[in-house]
């Protein structure tokens, strides 16, 4: 069994009381110190660093275990184990643009891609689902475009967050961030010698797009990282002489950019949580941006383009499901509805096609596909008939848009289930045939039909039945209560968690691990009032609903309380802090990574990044009612004198998202007030933001430590010789 008391003494973070006043209210918050924006302060580094020096202690030395083998030891064989599933050498499904296949290349041993190209020898033929990309001594040779390995010698973090190809084939627009803050820096080469057009565009964000092949448009953030500006920049000219397009100066709303599928369009959208407006631009008069949709508080809007149309998806307080209009470019104030709103079906994306549209829909907390053939460009356009759907192999999975042809009749989207490993697929629209393209190769012997999937509904406290997707080895899960379980959640921002596949998360069901994700409210997998039935004033829903989550798998015999462990990352780490305040007789371990923990003070700070956007999926706690609300659930606040389960949180010094002295303080405050003996760690990665490390291989540490944690902490850990064999 672990605990604390064999480990050195944990770092004890001095106490500073700072008073914080409102409504009456008297908060002292004795960890406020831990916060420096400018993440330079001696003593907070001092700080950190002996949190992560404890970790280290705490994560090593066969002194403080009852088996034979050092955690750190497993530590490294468990990496060991993760990388060894992955084909290192491996090449993306190619994508068509024009004369040639593109694609990125990994290599032996190497962190990062490499983004290469081929000429198609007959480029004239239409693409087919059948086509493929040829290879070999009489192929056209491989041109490799950028390595993202030469680029990231020499730094702790390298990302490139966006790479885009002009119209024409000949340059490439690439934003690089080197630091894990989501400030990039976007660059411009030249295919085919690579030497650099102009000078690179500096302090923007990752929202970077084509007006035609001499000029782009991309975004820059204000002061608390809010996209608030849409600028033009002609090649070779200086940033400093760009063009401001647009300046969104209501700080609750961001910008965001987006190539319609036939090129000749980009759309400019500023969005709060429950607005969002459009406007459009024509590349071949990148100057001229004009309004699509009005600015119409509650009401969200997002468009696209063929033909002579524009297709506009519109929700709405009573259309909360969405519903899908056309209207003629030259004339946007004639709509017609092609799909109207269904209250049991969510329409969430769409992708247009010269001849069809593909609907991305949900229905009953499942994805579909939804395809139609389009009446002739010029031709009127009334409505939508003959839809063609898309068949899946799962009961329960996870599907994404992909970049497409837009002249062909072939859809790409991305597929994977908790036991299928990620895939690519080209579906003929006339034809309504899939073709599988591309899928991820797990070595060490996986197969797909060792695992079984499956969901479940468990009852919320008010009734709402809440979906579980459930996935385990078949031959080693007995489902008497005996069995490790490991529940993940997130429950934000609509955000729907599916269930997609993790080669790493092999190495827990491998071991007799059940693992379950809860769908719980504040998500949108059901739905938008799924999501509104999880945010402001009814934010516990997502607690309450995981919370019954974890008893329907207690009572089902799925696990018990000694067998349950719990994660979430980032506003999942916001609920793994609440129900561990709630509940935390019900879990024997957690993992909260990057966790926004310190909800009430962040909220009440308008200079912290993301704080004044927050306002609308959060509530705005300098409104008495939501100050009352969010302070009962903020976890910082409601750390109290209790027995906890073993925990873990991490944290990213760089992080924009969720500043690093939340855990910290998080972390500061429970070592102050727990009453347990359970190991309680905190690993501050220095050199990373919010989604950890970098590298490929890098990013494995962080699973391999997890579930050394994990199985520590339920005392599965091996001997020397049950581990090496």
């Amino acid at each position: 069994m672990m605990s604390q008391s064999k480990l050195p003494s944990p770092p004890v973070a001095k106490k500073v009381e700072h008073k914080m006043e409102l409504f009456g209210d008297v908060r002292v918050d004795n960890y406020y110190w831990l916060r420096d924006d400018s993440r330079s302060d001696p003593e907070v580094l001092a700080y950190l660093k002996q949190e992560n020096d404890y970790f280290e202690s705490a994560m090593s030395g066969d002194e403080m275990l009852e088996t034979l083998l050092g955690t750190k030891k497993i530590e490294d064989n468990m990496f060991a184990e993760l990388k060894g599933r992955i084909k290192q050498e491996d090449v993306s499904a190619p994508f068509r643009q024009g004369s040639y296949y593109y694609y990125t290349r990994t290599l032996e041993g190497k962190e990062y891609v490499q983004h290469c190209r081929r000429l198609i020898h007959n480029n004239e033929a239409p693409p087919s689902v059948h086509d493929t990309m040829e290879t070999g001594p009489d192929a056209p040779p491989e041109h490799l475009i950028l390595d993202e390995n030469v680029k990231a010698e020499g730094r702790g973090f390298y990302s490139v967050g966006c790479f885009q190809v002009s119209l024409d084939n000949k340059l490439v627009a690439y934003a690089e961030d080197t630091k894990g803050d989501e400030i990039y820096t976007v660059y411009v080469i030249d295919i085919e010698t690579g030497t650099p057009v102009g000078k690179p565009l500096v302090g923007v964000t990752a929202s970077v797009e084509w007006a035609g092949n001499e000029a782009l448009v991309y975004i820059t953030m204000d002061e608390i990282l809010r996209p608030d500006k849409a600028w033009l920049h002609k090649l070779e000219a200086d940033q400093s002489n760009d063009i401001c397009l647009y300046h969104e100066k209501d700080d609750i709303y961001s910008l965001g950019l987006q190539a319609s599928e036939s090129k000749k369009f980009l759309f400019i959208a500023s969005e709060s949580k429950i607005t969002r407006f459009v406007f459009y631009l024509d590349v071949s008069k990148p100057e001229e941006l004009r309004v699509l949709t009005p600015r119409v508080v509650g009401v969200d809007t997002a468009a696209s383009h063929r033909g002579n149309h524009f297709f506009i998806t519109r929700r709405s307080d009573e259309l909360f499901n969405s519903e899908l209009l056309a209207c003629p470019v030259d004339n946007t104030s004639e709509t017609t509805v092609l799909i109207p709103h269904r209250e049991s079906v969510k329409l969430q994306d769409i992708q247009l096609f010269i001849d069809h549209l593909a609907v991305y829909e949900r229905e009953g907390g499942l994805q579909k596909i939804t395809t139609y053939r389009l009446p002739a460009v010029g031709e009127p356009l009334k409505s939508l008939q003959g839809g063609k759907s898309v068949e899946f192999i799962d009961p329960v999975y996870s599907i994404d848009p992909s970049e497409s042809v837009f002249s062909s009749r072939i859809l790409r989207f991305h597929y994977s289930s908790l036991r299928t490993p990620p895939s690519v697929y080209d579906y003929d629209m006339d034809m309504g045939i899939s073709v599988l393209k591309k899928i991820e190769t797990v070595l060490g012997g996986f197969d797909t039909n060792n695992y079984f999937t499956e969901r479940k509904w468990a009852s919320a406290s008010d009734g709402t039945q809440i979906p579980i997707c459930i996935v385990y080895r078949k031959n080693l899960v007995k489902l008497d209560g005996s069995d490790p379980l490991l529940l993940y959640g997130y429950g934000s921002y609509e955000i729907c968690n599916d269930p997609a596949f993790n080669s790493s998360r092999l190495s827990l069901l491998d071991r007799g691990f059940i693992f379950a994700i809860a769908q719980i409210r504040g998500g949108g997998e059901l739905g938008r009032q799924w999501y509104e039935n999880g945010k402001f004033l009814k934010k516990k829903n997502t607690f309450t609903d995981f919370i019954a989550c974890a008893e329907y798998l207690i009572k089902n015999c799925y696990c018990t309380k000694e067998k349950l462990c719990i994660e979430g990352r980032s506003a999942g780490g916001l609920l793994i802090g609440a129900v561990l305040n709630m509940r935390p007789d019900l879990f024997k371990a957690a993992v909260a990574a990057v966790p926004f923990v310190d909800v009430l003070t962040t909220m009440l700070d308008p200079t912290i990044p993301l704080t004044t956007a927050e306002w609308e999926e959060w509530g705005d706690p300098r409104k008495e009612e939501f100050y009352f609300y969010m302070k009962s659930y903020s976890p910082v606040d409601n750390v109290k004198a209790q027995n906890y389960p073993h925990i873990l949180v991490t944290a990213g010094l760089n992080d924009p998202r969720v500043m690093y002295s939340e855990p910290a303080k998080f972390v500061a405050k429970l070592r102050e007030m727990k009453t347990d003996d359970n190991i309680l760690l905190f690993k501050c990665e220095l050199g990373a933001g919010h989604f950890s490390k970098s590298g490929r291989f890098e990013r494995l540490r962080e699973a391999a430590f997890t579930y050394t944690f994990l199985m520590r902490a339920l005392s599965m850990l091996p001997s020397v010789g049950s581990e090496q064999s």
